[in-house]
């Protein structure tokens, strides 16, 4: 099985919404919230998006808006758990934001969640709890180091 790994385009967001929805934490409460044109905005114009594929198909991908710091999506497809495609997913997307001048990240993630353990493990530290009672985490750029480097099988 070989992983590749690149920038998302709009003609990824099929496969995106595809892993969005066969994902068993964190699930969207109304699917219909998030659109096509939420993910196209989100990778166009207020931040940038990666996927990583396997024999073609989307099994993973990760989405950063810029423009409020915050991580939007990093989710793989059940079937692809636990092969470090979300690491590699993470790790990029923190290089390329830290890359664009941002200090500091955010997001949020259910208690509870394998989703919660890996951005512990991760070095993430948790700030409080947001209204829906996620977590919210943050990742500054000082505290991302050398042993969060940059994915290697990802190219700008």
């Amino acid at each position: 099985m070989t992983i590749q790994c690149r920038r998302a385009t709009v003609e990824d967001i099929e496969g995106m919404s595809r892993v969005r929805l066969t994902v068993h934490e964190n699930k969207l409460s109304d699917p219909s919230r998030v659109t096509y044109e939420s993910y196209r905005q989100m990778i166009d114009k207020k931040g940038a998006g990666w996927v990583c594929e396997v024999g073609g198909e989307v099994v993973g991908f990760a989405i950063v808006d810029i423009t409020s710091a915050n991580v939007w999506a990093l989710f793989v497809d059940p079937a692809h758990e636990a092969k470090g495609i979300g690491r590699k997913l993470h790790d990029e997307m923190l290089a390329w934001s830290f890359d664009q001048g941002l200090q500091r990240l955010w997001l949020g993630t259910s208690p509870g969640t394998r989703a919660e353990r890996f951005y512990r493990n991760a070095g993430w530290q948790e700030v409080g709890r947001r209204a829906n009672g996620e977590i919210k985490f943050e990742l500054k750029q000082q505290d991302h180091g050398p042993a969060n480097s940059r994915a290697a099988c990802l190219k700008h």
